[in-house]
């Protein structure tokens, strides 16, 4: 895989050139290097993540196309967004399910996320053609990765993490999922994350242009090593957290990673995903908690896991008391109806052993006690 021909490819593909600017080259650069010399990629793995590469590529392409005909675009404002930035794996993807059914509320959709031009309109939003292929994608992945169908809710209609606008910077935890690449890691918890929050708030102005509403919903467990470059790009924003025990967490968010990179590597590696995601997590924690020490506690909603899962639409109306909005019957009851119908796919949820990936339960609760005593997250009852 080379850089200058996943640049090709793309503008060959859309016969545009002008990608905005070169702020996204220096992160593609580094994952490709780090996916050539460490991935240890299988001939199909070589092919789906080139192929995922460029498709980044060309949705920036045409992104900036949109913009250099309708410069009013720009003129779209962005605010008080409610970032989700909880660990994975504690009930921040059913909340994020529940608060996407809001009318009244804006989220990102995987249909136009995965796609986002030309950019939606309310006329055909529930129409779009996109939705029927984002749903033969998350067909197909099912029969690529049978192991990771009912890991997490998917929907073509879906809310998806923002994980998608901020590859388009190649500044995201998107590609790190795939394929071992410790180079590019540790360069991206090191780098300027704001540029890719400017391409993010880039992406939301465009998908709102012609399909409101404008209160936005976005989520990712990613946000929390960045949340300060988040911050400079959306001051106003506030946030919510949702909290579990992390002897739950590791192991699961491991069984995520190795299930989606197993079939493109040659070289399955559980005990690597088990110390990746260990160290990963502890870092994203540190930040955001300092963040939240440094003036931004009262911007943080915090939800525990058991209230998740003993009364989600408690949790929800006590979050939008919080924000000082209001619940609407109709929202509530889509979440409520959203949730009984999903609730057979929650009580045969997966378990995961930390053994699998070289943990210890244990040793995971001192490690990051720094964490679970602050929010007084108890164990989970097996």
């Amino acid at each position: 895989m080379k850089t200058q021909d996943l640049i090709d490819a793309a503008c060959a593909r859309t016969g545009l050139d002008d990608f905005g600017g070169d702020s996204w080259r220096e992160g593609l650069e580094v994952l490709v290097r780090s996916t050539n010399e460490e991935g240890a990629l299988s001939e199909m793995g070589d092919s789906v993540l080139a192929d995922q590469y460029t498709g980044h590529l060309v949705n920036r392409l045409q992104i900036e196309d949109w913009y250099r005909r309708h410069p009013e675009i720009d003129d779209q404002e962005i605010v008080a967004p409610l970032f989700g930035l909880s660990l994975p794996r504690t009930g921040s993807t059913a909340l994020s399910f529940l608060l996407a059914l809001d009318p009244a509320r804006r989220s990102l959709r995987t249909w136009e996320a995965q796609q986002p031009c030309p950019p939606p309109e309310t006329a055909t939003e529930d129409t779009d053609p996109r939705i029927a292929a984002a749903q033969a994608g998350i067909d197909f992945s099912a029969q690529m990765f049978p192991d990771f169908v009912g890991m997490l809710p998917s929907s073509a209609t879906g809310p998806q993490e923002c994980l998608f606008p901020l590859a388009l910077e190649f500044r995201s935890q998107l590609f790190e999922g795939s394929a071992r690449m410790p180079t590019y890691h540790d360069w991206l918890f090191a780098c300027d994350m704001e540029p890719a929050y400017r391409y993010h708030k880039r992406v939301l102005k465009l998908l709102q242009w012609h399909c409101p509403p404008t209160r936005w919903w976005l989520k990712t467990p990613s946000h929390m090593y960045a949340v300060d470059a988040l911050d400079r790009v959306y001051p106003d924003a506030r946030f919510v957290m949702t909290h579990r025990d992390i002897a739950s967490v590791i192991p699961s968010v491991c069984a995520v990673m190795f299930t989606l990179s197993k079939p493109l590597t040659n070289e399955p590696d559980p005990e690597y995903w088990g110390r990746h995601n260990t160290e990963l997590w502890d870092v994203a924690l540190r930040r955001t908690l300092a963040f939240r020490d440094a003036g931004g506690e009262d911007r943080f909603f915090d939800i525990s896991f058991a209230d998740m899962q003993t009364d989600p639409i408690g949790a929800v109306r006590r979050l939008y008391a919080w924000l000082g909005e209001e619940l609407t019957p109709v929202a509530e009851s889509r979440m409520a109806e959203w949730w009984d119908a999903n609730s057979r796919e929650r009580h045969g949820a997966h378990r995961y052993r930390p053994e699998e990936y070289g943990l210890d339960a244990d040793a995971l609760r001192e490690r990051f006690r720094f964490y679970t005593e602050r929010f007084d997250v108890p164990p989970d009852r097996r």
